[in-house]
């Protein structure tokens, strides 16, 4: 007891000299490092660069080894397991770290470019229209407090899955001079209604006063595949209605390849856009199963080749992606998937799911030539950096095309179903 209040003494002697001498700022930044570690089997974890600090651990644990190498502490992960590390400084115990090791995880990264088909949950309302009666123009819709945005999920107890079911009932009602009952479902909950279909004057047909759709198409770009669980994320945002600007609730989907035919070249205030096909065998290679804020995602049904990075590669989490130098796997012409170069101009080391993590900046002059920079239909290309997938491309900034947010892989593989923090079963010694 007394060699350790002792020790803790000179310790503090010690440290309080070793600032007085100018080693201020160096101290400050290594007690900036976090108590918490979480790092993947096999990878390393720069604790501080330039910082005259050494880092040991505890006796008891053995999976994590430290390296110090060019003025800078490393941990490297070597096996399974949740230990304690103990930061020392000028040989005197300073702070505690918790380090996390998971088990090895890896993605094989995408960058093909995708069509999308989504089916909505009921048929969805974009507008009104008047209906022209002998009484005047009216909207049975609007008058049933019907809004834009409302998804018709039933109709008189049926269950309404596309356009097609909604025609015969509404001939039904109005010939038997009787109202709709209506199922809706809101933003808020669902909403109970009575709609009454009229004539449109000169026309047998009865109308309802609304503008409706079943269906959505698009295209994008595939972000990573799962082997392991055939898992798939792409284009890194979700997918919203043109017309109501609203997130579209999925009842199901598919993705088919797609090839690029033309590129609108972006410039201020105008981001371009990919222009591009279904392929012509418009077979499909996975389903549709969520539409998220962090991209769309279910599981393919055969493995798809980018020809660049067709190996599984490890990930980084959102706390290990520096600012600098990385590259995006795209196709801007054709079906060639392709590297090009960008910048990490900023990323935040985020806790909790969250979009637009980083700020990114086109640099290949290659594709600022063809594109000016990030074009709609390039959402969801893959973000790699020092041989790990970490992000996707997810908008870009209207004013400056050549740059625009990108969102950490840690989330849209959370969003996948996919749980990389699963805690690995103990070896047996």
């Amino acid at each position: 007891m007394k060699y350790e209040l002792l020790r803790k003494i000179i310790g503090g002697i010690l440290l309080v000299s070793i600032v007085a001498i100018g080693f201020s700022k160096p101290f400050q930044e290594y007690l900036q490092i976090p108590k918490n570690i979480t790092l993947f089997e096999g990878q390393n974890y720069e604790l501080q660069r330039a910082t005259p600090v050494s880092a040991v651990v505890s006796p008891d644990n053995k999976s994590i080894s430290v390296q110090q190498e060019n003025d800078s502490v490393s941990l490297y992960a070597k096996q399974y397991g949740k230990n304690e590390m103990l930061l020392e400084l000028a040989g005197f115990p300073i702070k505690k770290v918790d380090v996390n090791v998971l088990k090895d995880f890896k993605v094989i990264p995408g960058g093909q470019s995708i069509g999308v088909k989504l089916n909505t949950l009921g048929v969805l309302v974009v507008g009104h229209h008047q209906v022209n009666t002998a009484e005047g123009k009216q909207s049975p819709g609007e008058i049933a407090g019907i809004k834009v945005g409302d998804i018709i999920t039933k109709i008189n107890g049926q269950k309404i899955e596309k356009m097609a079911d909604v025609a015969p009932l509404v001939q039904e009602a109005g010939q038997k001079n009787k109202d709709l009952d209506v199922e809706l479902s809101r933003e808020d909950g669902k909403v109970q209604t009575k709609l009454k279909p009229l004539q449109e004057k000169g026309e047998d047909n009865f109308k309802l006063g609304l503008y409706i759709r079943d269906s959505a198409a698009g295209i994008g770009t595939m972000t990573f595949y799962h082997p392991d669980s055939k898992k798939y994320g792409a284009l890194g945002h979700v997918i919203s209605d043109m017309d109501t600007k609203k997130p579209i609730v999925v009842e199901d989907g598919q993705i088919v390849r797609s090839t690029v035919t033309s590129i609108e070249k972006g410039s201020n205030g105008d981001p371009g856009e990919k222009l591009a096909r279904f392929s012509s065998d418009k077979e499909v290679i996975g389903d549709i199963t969520r539409n998220s804020p962090f991209g769309i995602f279910g599981k393919l049904n055969r493995k798809i080749d980018n020809g660049i990075m067709d190996k599984p590669m490890p990930i980084a989490l959102s706390h290990q992606v520096k600012e600098g130098p990385a590259q995006i796997l795209t196709v801007v012409e054709n079906d060639e998937v392709r590297l090009f170069d960008i910048e990490i101009v900023s990323t935040i080391p985020q806790k909790f799911p969250a979009t637009k993590g980083m700020v990114i900046k086109v640099t290949d002059k290659e594709l600022l030539e063809k594109t000016g920079g990030i074009v709609q239909g390039m959402s969801g290309s893959p973000i790699i950096q020092n041989g790990k997938v970490i992000g996707a491309v997810t908008h870009v900034f209207v004013n400056d095309p050549t740059s625009g947010y990108g969102v950490h892989l840690e989330w849209m593989l959370n969003e996948a179903g996919i749980d990389i923090y699963e805690k690995p079963r103990e070896k047996a010694s």
